[in-house]
């Protein structure tokens, strides 16, 4: 379960978000790349937007399919 006390930096404020757990392995980004970014090095992922109503079902199945369990939503 992500922890919204060490979320990777560039995320942008909002309920979604992506924590220091990310192995960068890119799923999110794949899944809905709308929503999710990469850091410049590959390193990890973020929340570059927040999903918009028509978009939480993407944003909820990459929470759902990421390996380490790095994706957040407090709402």
């Amino acid at each position: 379960m992500a922890d919204s006390a060490s979320k990777t930096p560039g995320n942008v404020p909002g309920a979604w978000y992506v924590d220091t757990n990310c192995i960068g392995c890119s799923l999110c980004n794949g899944t809905a790349p709308d929503i999710f970014a990469m850091t410049d090095d590959g390193s990890a992922a973020y929340v570059a937007r927040q999903p918009a109503v028509s978009e939480v079902e993407l944003a909820a199945q990459a929470l759902s399919d990421c390996p380490v369990g790095a994706i957040g939503n407090d709402a």
